[in-house]
């Protein structure tokens, strides 16, 4: 186990793909333990996603790495008996089944709870545990539509566009991982576990920032913007030489300071441009101002003279260029996992750093399927016989 603040706390994984997986990394990279259970023969649905490294599913390795594996039929006695000797010791039960499913197997809450009241119970899904839509299926492409993240995302009068990440499912796991430790806090001082319902629908509201304000105060309907800020001007992408960088002057004094780096100081004197909510009201003819200069130079050029003079700015970098950052390197932001199969595999890190414990850049290796049965069965009699 990793040394970390959740250290001793056990958590029984019954989820699958992303949403839940991801969740209970963060919960593993946090020092819990955490016991996978799987479907029989097929395992987590991930398991076939690509890309492949060898015959191991390189999705599924990035976000299962040092848990545990156990194949439980939950419609089979024996393997219920497993699962339930399972959660008498279990601190934490997570699932991202439908609304449903729990009950349909013989384990809802209520049952949970008097099995073992100190128990945190998540419950991830694409909508949540009541309200109309609570039946549908999700994944994150459906959260991201329904949910207005997709009608910010992209280009004025482009196609729908994605967000290049599964946020649906990532930000799901995120605030279920903040419900489940602020749960483990509530029952430290009380005894009493919870159940924590958390759906990916209310989670893209949660993350739409400001633009539902803006729509409450003005009543117009927000919409793509491409890379600039709605609200603060310049907060763009602007062309250079040599391909587009980022400027992001914040506030009236980064503003000045930009025009002073361009060699545009007439430009803050400019009635159109001398607050942020002037700018905004003209920011095309900003933008186009702007851009005539930084288009005469390379973007290095425009970084390295922009951050010396304390601009927020930045390249616009690939996911290779990420990978080979010596900022990223420094972050400990790329560890790597083992597999009997694949050898060293290289993935994200945990952004969470902590001066209690150490971040260390080799982590627990990826489970096979079943991998952990005969010592979890072991650990199970060693206790209570099975």
């Amino acid at each position: 186990m990793p040394d970390g603040p959740l250290n001793g706390i056990t958590v029984i994984d019954l989820t699958r793909v992303l949403a839940g997986p991801y969740c209970t990394m963060m919960l593993h990279d946090l020092g819990a333990r955490v016991i996978k259970v799987e479907q029989p023969e097929t395992g987590d649905d991930a398991r076939e996603i690509g890309p492949f490294l060898g015959t191991l599913s390189g999705y599924f390795a990035s976000i299962n790495r040092g848990k545990e594996s156990i194949a439980l039929d939950l419609r089979n006695d024996s393997d219920r008996e497993v699962f339930e000797a399972l959660l008498g010791s279990a601190d934490v039960l997570i699932e991202n089944f439908r609304p449903g499913v729990m009950e349909r197997l013989g384990y809802p809450w209520a049952f949970l709870k008097e099995r073992n009241p100190g128990l945190v119970y998540a419950a991830v899904s694409g909508f949540g545990q009541n309200g109309p839509y609570s039946h549908r299926p999700a994944y994150d492409l459906v959260v991201q539509a329904m949910g207005g993240v997709m009608s910010l995302t992209g280009h004025p009068e482009g196609e729908p566009t994605r967000v290049g990440t599964s946020i649906g499912d990532i930000a799901a796991a995120l605030f279920t991982t903040i419900g489940i430790t602020s749960a483990l806090h509530h029952r430290a001082g009380t005894g009493e576990g919870a159940m924590i319902d958390v759906a990916m629908l209310d989670c893209q509201i949660a993350i739409l920032e400001n633009a539902i304000v803006r729509h409450a105060a003005t009543g117009e309907v927000p919409g793509p913007l491409g890379t600039r800020h709605p609200s603060i001007v310049p907060f763009d992408a602007f062309r250079t030489v040599d391909g587009h960088i980022v400027i992001a002057a914040g506030n009236d004094d980064l503003f000045i300071k930009l025009c002073d780096v361009l060699g545009l100081s007439g430009l803050a004197d400019d009635k159109r441009f001398a607050t942020n909510a002037m700018r905004a009201a003209h920011v095309d003819a900003l933008h186009e101002e702007l851009e005539k200069v930084l288009a005469t130079r390379p973007g290095d050029h425009w970084l390295t003279a922009l951050q010396d003079a304390g601009v927020p700015c930045g390249s616009i970098n690939t996911v290779a260029d990420v990978m080979t950052d010596p900022h990223v390197a420094s972050r400990n932001m790329i560890v790597t996992a083992e597999d009997a199969r694949a050898g060293s595999i290289r993935m994200p890190g945990n952004p969470i750093k902590s001066s209690a414990f150490e971040d260390p850049p080799r982590r627990g290796s990826v489970p096979g399927l079943d991998e952990h049965r005969e010592a979890i069965l072991r650990e199970l009699r060693s206790r209570d016989p099975v």
